[in-house]
């Protein structure tokens, strides 16, 4: 605490309850916003509309590459998001706010694009065309 004469003075915290939220919620929060864009990248980068990569065996392996880096940025998401919402010390009057919220619907937005592109990317086919082209040819 600095004071108006210029005097500081350093005090030493009481209870968990004056300590700012731990570190690792940010660093986990930073690291999905990055492993979530990169995982875009290769999602567009394996995509069939985009001619960046020619051959056509390895865009399956890029779309399963993303679709694994959404579901671990979801996780990323989720798990600083549920130590906020249940804390270990019972604080008195803590009020959760919409960010809350927000903070689940993106981590369950993620981790279920990455578990939809597990699903519908088959090693075997080029992107989505071959599983559609499968279930067309069974009806």
């Amino acid at each position: 605490m600095t004071y108006r004469t210029g005097l500081q003075l350093c005090e030493t915290y009481e209870s968990v309850k004056q300590i700012s939220p731990p570190h690792g919620s940010r660093a986990m929060t930073v690291t999905s916003c990055i492993l979530c864009g990169l995982s875009l990248l290769l999602l567009i980068f394996g995509s069939d509309f985009t001619p960046c990569v020619q051959n056509q065996d390895t865009k399956p392996k890029l779309i399963l590459a993303a679709a694994v880096g959404l579901t671990l940025a979801g996780l990323l998401v989720i798990i600083p998001v549920s130590w906020e919402t249940n804390p270990p010390v019972l604080l008195e009057e803590m009020r959760q706010g919409a960010s809350i919220y927000i903070g689940y619907v993106a981590g369950l937005m993620l981790i279920l694009t990455g578990v939809l592109l597990c699903c519908f990317s088959r090693p075997g086919s080029s992107s989505f065309g071959g599983t559609v082209s499968c279930l067309r040819n069974r009806v």
